[in-house]
């Protein structure tokens, strides 16, 4: 295991083999680098991303173990299944999403100060105008009130954070996305660092190497029919 971090160039990187993350902390691999299309979908491939504070240089993270979830196993409680089925939210895809990513990193920084900087969310925009980043929205009458954006690979997605306005409307943003993945034939959403919430949600921890194999699997396969912008909307249909 290496003792100290890979510093990366300004400009041709390459990223260090993920199995030389640190312990502690737990996953951090390098520090460096830019946050360009090339060098994010470079990280992604490898099953890197980037996670940093305002005043901090840009740190790269691959953790020992990868919290995810597999689309068909997203788990449904009793209130929010009874919340779905009277919903009067509505939900699309590619819709919004720069107005997503600022409300992620609004609200995380109201919760904790954010890692959503001016950088990541210019860097994250590009990414989606480039057609691999996207993002969920959930309505209510006309009014953006949850949603989540994250990367999409070719049968894996990679989600990065998700928000909610008024109560639940995060985890109906997740339940659409999982329900629409599984239609596709996606394997796996990544959810990178554990919690007990996405735990709650159906999310188990997977180790490094095993996360690695569906990388080298899945993130170049074509899903069947997936078209983010056209996706159903997904919520009216649940009625």
């Amino acid at each position: 295991m290496q003792e100290i971090l890979t510093l990366l160039a300004d400009s041709n990187i390459l990223f260090p083999d993920p199995e030389k993350a640190l312990d502690e902390p737990d996953g951090l691999l390098a520090v460096g680098g830019n946050l360009s299309i090339d060098t994010l979908l470079q990280a992604y491939h490898k099953g890197i991303f980037p996670w940093f504070s305002e005043d901090d240089p840009i740190l790269w993270w691959s953790p020992g173990e990868r919290m995810v979830l597999h689309p068909d196993q997203f788990h449904i409680s009793k209130s929010l299944l009874k919340l779905l089925r009277k919903s009067k939210y509505q939900v699309t895809m590619d819709h919004d999403f720069s107005g997503v990513i600022h409300h992620c990193s609004t609200s995380r920084q109201r919760q904790e100060g954010t890692w959503i900087t001016d950088e990541m969310m210019a860097a994250y925009i590009d990414l989606h105008r480039a057609g691999y980043a996207h993002s969920v929205e959930v309505w209510h009458e006309q009014t953006l009130v949850g949603g989540l954006y994250g990367v999409s690979l070719g049968s894996l997605f990679f989600g990065e954070s998700m928000f909610s306005l008024q109560s639940n409307t995060s985890k109906i943003a997740f339940a659409a996305l999982a329900n629409q993945l599984h239609q596709w034939g996606f394997k796996l959403i990544d959810c990178q660092m554990h919690s007990t919430h996405l735990a709650s949600l159906g999310a188990v921890t997977m180790p490094r190497q095993e996360f690695t194999g569906y990388l080298n699997r899945y993130c170049r396969t074509t899903p069947t029919g997936a078209h983010w912008k056209k996706a159903w909307q997904w919520i009216d249909h649940q009625q």
